[in-house]
């Protein structure tokens, strides 16, 4: 199985600024920032989207939320505030099928975060 990007990131297949690691997930910069501040968090375990998550994923993706509120404090943003997101399947945004958050911070973030033209 030749694995996602991502998994290729966690096997040092492939260069990343990792920013954060431990025994569950990895976090580093995203290559294509959409904020001053856009990290991906990444479990290590394989799933490809949210319709993939398991009850017995729970604490997983739990654990992605709390490296989340961990990095922003330890970043100096968690006051000021930030934003996490998930997409699911193409649709949505998602484009590497192994659930990930984006965490963005850096600057005042809008709502909604983008308009979709084709669609008004």
């Amino acid at each position: 199985m030749a694995g996602t990007l991502f998994t290729k990131i966690i096997n040092r297949e492939i260069p990343a600024d990792i920013v954060y690691e431990d025994e569950l997930s990895l976090a580093f910069r995203d290559i294509n920032p959409q904020a001053p501040v856009h990290l991906l968090i990444i479990p290590k375990q394989e799933i490809p989207t949210i319709n993939d998550i398991e009850l017995n994923d729970r604490e997983l993706v739990g654990h992605l939320f709390l490296v989340a509120k961990k990095l922003a404090t330890e970043m100096g943003f968690a006051e000021d505030g930030y934003r996490v997101v998930m997409n699911c399947n193409e649709s949505a945004g998602q484009t590497v099928f192994h659930i990930h958050l984006h965490l963005l911070a850096g600057k005042t973030l809008g709502w909604p975060p983008y308009t979709d033209r084709a669609k008004v």
